[in-house]
């Protein structure tokens, strides 16, 4: 009789662990994340210190695009498995001055802290080098290789060498 009560209260209570435990894909509530389209600025992307400024798809403004131009590019939407990864260049005098986060997965905590350290680290990897042939952040190789995507696809869409 004793076997059996501690062999019935330890199954309860793995059950009990293995339904309780959240998966890091996993959002507050459950749910996986929700993917914002090119339109949709106002989804579930986090928006970059523009303030969400040009939310379009892939865009260029300035003289034309030119490579001694000047203006924005927006690059495509890289889907990860974890969330969409979007990035807006700034170029002046053909030099990329300014690379912005327009969307980085958000869909749980783990995401957020993960994003918070790789992006600026990403930002400065991409102003110094002037191309998408940057390295990746330990911890973040899934939004690194999405940022490096869209990165070439903004560069692209602002005729940049």
């Amino acid at each position: 009789m004793r076997r059996i009560t501690v062999w019935l209260l330890s199954t309860v209570a793995a059950l009990v662990l293995l339904f309780s435990y959240r998966t890091s894909t996993m959002g507050a509530g459950g749910e996986t994340s929700a993917v914002a389209t090119d339109g949709d600025p106002g989804g579930s992307s986090r928006s970059g210190t523009d303030g969400g400024a040009d939310p379009g798809g892939d865009t260029s403004t300035g003289d034309g695009g030119t490579t001694s131009g000047s203006g924005t590019a927006t690059g495509s939407v890289a889907q990860t498995r974890w969330g969409p990864v979007q990035v807006r260049i700034t170029v002046a005098g053909g030099k990329i001055t300014d690379v912005t986060a327009v969307q980085v997965p958000d869909g749980n905590r783990r995401d957020q802290e993960i994003n918070d350290y790789a992006v600026p680290i990403l930002r400065q990897e991409a102003l110094a080098a002037q191309s998408a042939r940057i390295d990746s952040v330990s911890g973040a190789t899934v939004t690194s290789d999405g940022y490096r995507e869209s990165l070439q696809s903004a560069i692209d869409a602002a005729h940049l060498k």
